[in-house]
C-alpha cells in the first residue's frame, strides 16, 4: 500500500506547469503548418509537425525492451527520417530479443550485429555503452526511472515510453534526471502520443484561444476489453512469470489506470493545467483472472480552484466500450480528438480531415507514433532542444494519485503523492522466487459487522 514518507515539498514548484505544457505552444498551428520557436538553454522548442526529420549524420539508436511496443518504437524511429539506424538491442529474455530482431529485419531490413545483442537485467547498461546516440526505452514501466537515469548519466538522448513512472519514488527520480537532462541539453521525448498528434494539437490551440470559454471541468472515460494475459508455465520462476505477464502486475505496469489510462489523463492535464489538489475514487475486480490488479476504476479529481474532473476506465470483455475526452467550458465543450460544441450540442468546429489519398494536405495527421520520433530527431539535428518529461511526470503523478485513492479508499492529496517514499516492487532483480508479491488484488476498507435488528427482547429490556 502507498504510504507517506519524509517531506519533499521542494518538488511542488516543478510540477505546476503552464496549461499549454512544454510542447503545446499557442501559435503552433496558426496555418496548421507548424513553426519552431527555438529556445536554448534547456527550454523546449515548439514541435515542428514536419512530415519527416531533416537529413544529417547517422544517428544510432539502441532499444531496451524488445516486446511488441519496443519493436514498434524501433521501427517508428527508423521511419522518422534519413540516416537513422537501430544498432543495439537489449532484453531480459533471449527469445524476446530474437523475435524482435527477426521482426526488424523482416519489416525494414534492419540487421543488428550479434555483438550488440544483450540479454539480462543489466542489458540496458550494455545497450547504453554500445556507441549509440539515442536510447529507446520500452521495458515494463517499473524500470523506466532507473533506465532513463542511466541513459542521461551517460550523455544519451532518450525516447521513453509511457508511463515514465509507476510510483512516487520513481516519479521523484525521474524529476531529478529530467533536471540533469535539461542542464546538459539532452533531449527527452515521451510516448503519450496525443501531444504530437496534429488534430489534438489544433483542437487544443482553439480552446486555448477561447473557443469554449474558460475550462471548468471534464469527463474522461476509456472502456475496453480485457487485457492480454499469459498462463504460468511450470518452469518459470516467480520473477520470470511476472515479467512475462507484466501488464497484470501493479509493480511492473502501475495497473492499467497508470499504464494505459495515462493517455487520457495526459489529455486531461493538458487542458486543465496545473495539477489536482486531491482525488477520491474506487475500483474493483469483476472478471480479471491474472495478476494483482483491479479491472475497473472511477476517480474524481479536484483542482485548487474547485474545478472537478471525473475519470473512469474499465477492462472487461462483453461490455459496451468507448472513449470520451470531453472538456467543458463556460461557452461550450470539446471532444479533444477534434470537435467543438456549443452548450446546445451543435458542432461549432470540426477538424477538417482530408481524403485518405490527399497525403499532402496541410490537415493530414501523421502517425503520432512516428511524429514523436520526428520531433526528437529534428531537435537533435537542428541543435534545438525538446524535453516533455516534466509534463509527463505530472501526468504520471496524477495517475498514481488516482490509483492510490482507489486502492486505499482514502482521499489522496497532491502533497501526499509528492512526499510519499512508496516504491513498488522487489529490492533486487533476479530470476527466482519473489514471495513478497502475491497474485491477489487489493482489499479496500473493512467488512461490516451484523446488526441484530430482530432481538426484541433485548430491545425492550
Amino acid at each position: 500500500m502507498e504510504k507517506k514518507g519524509q517531506s519533499r515539498r521542494e518538488f511542488l514548484s516543478n510540477v505546476t506547469l503552464g496549461t499549454l505544457g512544454t510542447i503545446g505552444a499557442g501559435g503552433l498551428l496558426s496555418s496548421c503548418a507548424g513553426s519552431r520557436a527555438v529556445q536554448k538553454g534547456g527550454e523546449s522548442t515548439a514541435i515542428s509537425l514536419a512530415p519527416q526529420a531533416p537529413d544529417g549524420p547517422v544517428l544510432k539508436a539502441g532499444l531496451v525492451g524488445c516486446g511488441g511496443r519496443g519493436g514498434g518504437a524501433a521501427i517508428n524511429f527508423h521511419d522518422a527520417g534519413p540516416n537513422l539506424e537501430i544498432v543495439a538491442l537489449g532484453d531480459v529474455f533471449r527469445d524476446q530479443l530474437d523475435q524482435c530482431r527477426s521482426h526488424l529485419k523482416a519489416a525494414r531490413g534492419i540487421e543488428v550485429a550479434d555483438k550488440n545483442c544483450f540479454v539480462g537485467f543489466d542489458s540496458y547498461k550494455k545497450v547504453i555503452d554500445s556507441g549509440v546516440d539515442v536510447v529507446l526505452l520500452a521495458t515494463p514501466p517499473h524500470f523506466r526511472p532507473r533506465h532513463v537515469k542511466a541513459a542521461i548519466d551517460a550523455g544519451k538522448h532518450v525516447f521513453q515510453e509511457k508511463p515514465v513512472a509507476i510510483d512516487p519514488a520513481g516519479a521523484r527520480l525521474m524529476m531529478e534526471t529530467t533536471r540533469k537532462a535539461k542542464a546538459n541539453n539532452l533531449c527527452m521525448v515521451s510516448g503519450t502520443i496525443r501531444r504530437y498528434q496534429k488534430d489534438y494539437i489544433e483542437t487544443r490551440r482553439r480552446v486555448a484561444r477561447g473557443a469554449i470559454g474558460e475550462v471548468v471541468g471534464a469527463n474522461i472515460i476509456r472502456n475496453g476489453g480485457a487485457l492480454w494475459w499469459v498462463e504460468r508455465r511450470p518452469e518459470w520462476s516467480d520473477m520470470e512469470y511476472m515479467l512475462r505477464n507484466w501488464g497484470n502486475f501493479t509493480w511492473l505496469s502501475g495497473d492499467h489506470y497508470v499504464e494505459m489510462f495515462i493517455h487520457e489523463l495526459d489529455v486531461m492535464s493538458w487542458y486543465m493545467g496545473g495539477h489536482p489538489v486531491k482525488a477520491v475514487g474506487y475500483g474493483g475486480r469483476h472478471q480479471r483472472v491474472s495478476g494483482d490488479q483491479f479491472d475497473h476504476f472511477s476517480v474524481s479529481y479536484e483542482y485548487q480552484n474547485g474545478k472537478k474532473v471525473h475519470c473512469a476506465t474499465r477492462q472487461i470483455n462483453g461490455c459496451d466500450n468507448g472513449k470520451e475526452q470531453y472538456i467543458t467550458g463556460t461557452r461550450g465543450r470539446v471532444d479533444a480528438s477534434g470537435t467543438i460544441y456549443n452548450h446546445d450540442g451543435e458542432v461549432t468546429w470540426k477538424y477538417p480531415y482530408p481524403e485518405e489519398e490527399d497525403v499532402h494536405s496541410k490537415w493530414s495527421v501523421k502517425d503520432p507514433y512516428v511524429q514523436e520520433h520526428i520531433e526528437l530527431v529534428t531537435a537533435i539535428r537542428n541543435g534545438d532542444y525538446i524535453n516533455d518529461s516534466e509534463e509527463q511526470i505530472k501526468s504520471a503523478r496524477i495517475a498514481i494519485m488516482g490509483r492510490m485513492a482507489a486502492y486505499t479508499g482514502r482521499e489522496i492529496t497532491w502533497e501526499e503523492v509528492l512526499e510519499s517514499e512508496s516504491r513498488l516492487g522487489p529490492e533486487t532483480y533476479e530470476l527466482g522466487p519473489v514471495p513478497e508479491i502475491t497474485e491477489e488484488p487489493p482489499i479496500v476498507g473493512t467488512s461490516p459487522a451484523p446488526t441484530n435488528r430482530y432481538d426484541y427482547a433485548s430491545a425492550n429490556s
